[in-house]
């Protein structure tokens, strides 16, 4: 396991703590249809970090080409009628360009700010001329309403159990999902970032806010920016945790 991840529950457990098997389970939800309103109808998807297509399969029902990133060649086993491709998404560089760059899961709160400098990188190298990355941020109350909990409509309850500060201004986050059958837990490493510090993020890599798709602002649409990106680090009115 990575330093400040862990993993626990029946099933195979990557080495960010995420367990194969739960995410077989986790529902879609609404987020595919938030994804196809931003998108061209037909539209190429570059899907960073798709884990075992849960977002995937709803996105080719849809009518979208998908290609589904990740670096866990186990969660990659379960995607079905995609192009995958095993990498560290900072790491990638396919040499090509797609309609629509999707990076979901939270994955731009990572702890470490040079993955996330990495992973912006990536979702920059790869939209194509006129097209679009989207971004799935934290709920701005997500590290402050916890305790909490909540209870999936098919049928299984999910908590995050706690977020504790270890340094940095990055949060050890610990979640757990129960099941009529089976519990797992995840803890992991995040980074909360204001609006400002999202936005700011997003220049250092040459991206900037089209508009948020969601009224709580978790969907973002995001374009490439015009002229230079922006690489000033921190400081301002940016600096301060939400």
């Amino acid at each position: 396991m990575r330093e400040g991840y862990e993993g626990t529950g029946p099933g195979a457990i990557t080495p960010d703590g995420c367990a194969v098997e739960l995410y077989a389970r986790l529902p879609a939800g609404d987020e595919p249809d938030i994804i196809a309103a931003a998108v061209p109808e037909g539209a190429r998807v570059l899907e960073l970090g798709s884990g075992v297509g849960r977002m995937t399969h709803a996105l080719l029902e849809r009518g979208f080409t998908v290609t589904a990133v990740d670096e866990s060649a186990a969660m990659l086993e379960r995607v079905r009628g995609a192009r995958t491709i095993c990498s560290p998404i900072e790491e990638l560089d396919l040499g090509e360009t797609f309609d629509a760059v999707l990076l979901a899961s939270f994955l731009v709160h990572t702890g470490d700010a040079e993955v996330r400098r990495g992973l912006l990188r990536t979702c920059a190298r790869h939209v194509a001329e006129g097209g679009c990355v989207l971004i799935q941020r934290e709920g701005e109350d997500y590290h402050a309403n916890v305790p909490r909990e909540r209870v999936d409509p098919s049928g299984f309850t999910v908590r995050i159990v706690s977020s504790e500060p270890v340094g940095d201004g990055v949060h050890s986050v610990r979640a757990e999902y129960e099941f009529p059958d089976a519990v797992w837990t995840q803890t992991f490493r995040a980074r909360p970032l204001s609006r400002e510090q999202f936005e700011e993020a997003l220049a250092e890599e040459g991206l900037r806010v089209d508009r948020y798709l969601t009224d709580d602002r978790i969907w973002v649409k995001a374009v490439v920016r015009h002229g230079p990106p922006s690489r000033t680090r921190g400081g301002g009115s940016a600096a301060g945790l939400r």
